[in-house]
């Protein structure tokens, strides 16, 4: 008998999209075929250097419709991104009895629980390994080796591009240079702002909380914290504190909501997460009978990101069943109770720290610690303060509070500080 060939249509060939190819030619996989490629400006990606990994016979189009329609076209892999038209594409895809693997975080995150139900209802595959940490596995992972546990949080590092800025700061880059460095190797689109504020992050984590805490929470409900604020100084007073900066992405569950943010934080050097550099990524999820469990490899760029999409293809054309455990919709809170990291910036007069703790003593937060390196003159000087753990709407309200004192030069930059033995709630 002859071996079934899985003949697939590729939307997009770009960075992904072409390491794509260039992996499925590297495999030498009899039974799985590229057949289309849709693209803008094919005869431009028909020079790309990653086009001689693409067989003569491929069809090329700039008609999405080739490939929806095609009849020698099983499996769609979408390496495009963004929500529209691509949903309506991929429900094309699927209505017409087409398996989808997509590396779209964003679809997957406000989208996702449609396309499943859909693709249940027609018996295809939609699978997604790649639209979190890349390469690393992740969403198999938790799907399949861990679903037997009962997870009550999942945290850690989810976008390369933001570990690749702050694990060079710290090692004393500065951020405007080391974010252009991103942009030039590919890492950071030209209008970062979907990396360094924390979206691209925030939808991976839905993705994870629908999978490993089976909630099913709405992205623009998590807030998102900017790593656009980090300086230098707060690397010098982090490493003074035992801790280094990263982006971390957190979701815990909380009685019948879960907490969630993401954002630039404190992480304690005998963290996993502080060990996370350039960009890799890392994520940490705490079972109740499992304990912690670590995923950790590089989460950016095109070839880890195509290894994860051709394993889904593998999985299609070897027509593996994913395990579906069901999510429900749940509240998001960001409120989290945690200690927190103050920097301020001020005009050194007589009375500041009294005043900056009566800020805080109003709201009821008490100091832990309070920092200042020399060196700096009086005209802007840097200072830290760390507080006892608060609710982090209690921090914004003290914040708020210093912000408006005359001495301020510059807004206070405030960050959660991780605690690494916070046991997941039962």
């Amino acid at each position: 008998m002859s071996e079934k060939v899985l003949r697939v249509g590729l939307l997009g060939f770009g960075t992904v999209g072409s390491s794509f190819a260039e992996v499925l030619a590297a495999s030498q996989a009899k039974d799985i075929q590229l057949t289309r490629i849709f693209n803008r400006g094919v005869q431009r990606k028909k020079t790309h250097d990653k086009a001689q990994f693409v067989p003569a016979n491929v069809a090329w189009t700039e008609r999405v419709e080739d490939v929806l329609e095609a009849g020698d076209v099983d499996v769609v892999v979408e390496l495009m991104g963004g929500l529209d038209p691509v949903e309506g594409w991929l429900r094309a895809a699927l209505n017409s009895g087409k398996s989808v693997v997509t590396a779209n975080k964003q679809l997957i995150a406000y989208r996702g629980a449609a396309l499943f139900a859909l693709a249940a209802e027609k018996g295809v595959h939609l699978l997604y390994g790649a639209a979190v940490a890349g390469g690393v596995p992740v969403i198999p992972g938790v799907a399949q080796g861990l679903s037997g546990d009962q997870i009550k949080r999942v945290s850690g590092i989810v976008n390369g591009t933001c570990n690749f800025i702050l694990s060079s700061m710290e090692a004393g880059a500065d951020y405007g240079e080391v974010l252009k460095t991103a942009q030039g190797l590919g890492y950071a689109e030209a209008n970062p702002s979907a990396d360094v504020d924390g979206f691209d992050a925030r939808a991976k984590l839905c993705i994870l909380s629908r999978l490993a805490l089976r909630a099913e929470i709405d992205p623009d409900t998590v807030p998102a914290q900017t790593i656009s604020t980090v300086s230098a100084i707060d690397f010098a007073y982090a490493k003074e504190l035992g801790c280094t900066i990263r982006q971390v992405s957190r979701a815990q569950k909380d009685g019948d909501k879960v907490t969630a943010r993401v954002g630039p934080m404190l992480v304690p050097m005998t963290s996993p997460i502080a060990w996370s550099h350039g960009t890799q990524n890392m994520v940490v999820t705490s079972g109740r009978f499992g304990g912690d469990v670590v995923f950790s490899g590089h989460g950016a760029g095109g070839h880890p990101t195509a290894v994860a999409v051709m394993s889904d293809v593998l999985a299609v054309a070897h027509d593996s069943s994913p395990v579906r455990l069901p999510a429900r919709k749940v509240a998001v809170s960001g409120d989290v109770m945690a200690p927190y990291y103050i920097r301020l910036v001020v005009m050194d007069k007589p009375g500041i720290i009294a005043a900056i703790a009566g800020a805080l003593a109003k709201f009821g937060v008490n100091i832990d610690s309070i920092l200042q390196k020399r060196g700096y003159g009086t005209e802007r000087l840097p200072f830290v303060v760390t507080t006892e753990p608060c609710l982090t709407s209690t921090m914004e309200q003290a914040v708020a509070e210093m912000a408006s004192l005359d001495s301020m030069v510059e807004p206070p930059m405030w960050m959660q500080i991780l605690v690494v033995d916070d046991p997941a709630t039962d």
